[in-house]
């Protein structure tokens, strides 16, 4: 017997009935065995807005009873909006979460239980651990042993000039993995491995925005991770698709962009320096002040990364394609559509100008990671 777990790409509903949202995909979600998404905001009653926090929206507490419906299992809150609102909201949100029988995974009243993994049994007795960590990170809202918050894995970054010569030119940057998140991360995932067949972990990570481009720390945590024993890594953050790899055969999705989620703006917002300094990154940025979905252009594209597993292990991995138009709604794009090869070829693209090693080929149910198992 085969089983499906389905990884989405970033949650913050921000609109009257947040059931809208799942419109489209609702069924493909309720279908598989396993729905795991990844959290970008606080359904909280009320809140004390962090001064750190920068772009921050305070959902309402039904947001997490929406998430039950539209069919998700666990929910990821390592994340930089964990605490957007304080420690109250934080709380009161994984509160709404569990209490619509959705498990929280990565954040937690301590670090020790931001970093316990959650474990479900699969029909055939396969045991799944899902494990979730942040790099993208405000100052302090990483959980310690007295402070709430999320699982970190953080990065140093170094800026080398290359033309010694030649003051002001443009630096290398190089980025490297924080040595105890890392041995952490890999210590939670051999203990998660010896409780579990299959290990997935959470990343939310990367370089938001920027066209393909993989920092080098997001390689050496990926190979980390699979070298300790997880099965799959599953990307956010960026929101816009990232290419995928094959580490030793275990798939590694390096960013889904985004599933459910709302972005409003005006004509104060499209002018503020805060969002020209990162409208900038984006290849095509334009505000669209009637849309529901102020991202770049790219953002339109979307995943939902797929696994099939079996026997105690992860037998296929792939990605469906998604859409999002004006109303910020992921519809799939199905196969033989225009909509599903531009997905494709955008992937495929990536992936190439990024040095990654997968490739695809178009399945039945999804396009295939080929060399995955």
């Amino acid at each position: 017997m085969t089983h499906v777990f389905l990884a989405t790409g970033d949650l913050a509903m921000d609109r009257d009935n947040y059931d809208e949202s799942f419109v489209a995909t609702r069924d493909l979600l309720h279908s598989a065995d396993i729905v795991f998404g990844q959290l970008e905001t606080s359904f909280a009653s009320k809140g004390s807005r962090m001064p750190q926090a920068r772009h921050a929206v305070l959902a309402r507490p039904d947001g997490a009873a929406a998430l039950a419906r539209a069919g998700f299992d666990v929910i990821s809150m390592a994340g930089n909006h964990c605490m957007d609102w304080g420690q109250e909201a934080f709380f009161e949100t994984k509160s709404h979460l569990e209490a619509a029988g959705i498990a929280v995974v990565g954040a937690g009243a301590n670090i020790d239980e931001a970093r316990s993994p959650v474990i479900r049994t699969l029909g055939d007795g396969t045991k799944v651990a899902m494990l979730a960590y942040s790099s993208i990170l405000p100052q302090d809202y990483w959980a310690t042993e007295r402070r709430p918050g999320c699982a970190p894995m953080r990065a140093h970054t170094v800026y080398e000039q290359v033309e010694h010569d030649q003051p002001g030119t443009p630096a290398r940057v190089h980025t490297f993995a924080h040595r105890e998140d890392l041995a952490a991360m890999c210590e939670d995932i051999r203990q998660a491995k010896a409780r579990a067949d299959v290990v997935i972990v959470s990343q939310h990570w990367g370089i938001h925005f920027v066209r393909a481009s993989i920092a080098d720390y997001q390689r050496e945590v990926a190979r980390a991770a699979v070298l300790a024993g997880a099965d799959a890594v599953i990307g956010g953050h960026a929101h816009i698709i990232k290419g995928c790899e094959l580490i030793e055969g275990k798939p590694v999705f390096h960013s889904l962009c985004n599933f459910a989620t709302d972005l409003r703006m005006d004509e104060h917002h499209a002018k503020s320096k805060s969002f020209n300094e990162i409208r900038v990154l984006a290849e095509e940025w334009e505000p669209d002040f009637g849309s529901l979905y102020n991202f770049p252009k790219a953002s339109r594209l979307a995943l939902i990364a797929r696994l099939e597993i079996a026997g105690g292990r992860v037998i296929r991995s792939g990605v469906v394609p998604l859409v999002i138009g004006r109303d910020a709604v992921p519809r799939i794009a199905d196969k033989g559509t225009t909509d599903h090869a531009e997905v494709l070829d955008y992937l495929t693209a990536v992936t190439g100008e990024a040095g990654l090693n997968a490739r695809y080929r178009i399945g039945e149910t999804m396009i295939e990671l080929e060399g995955a198992i």
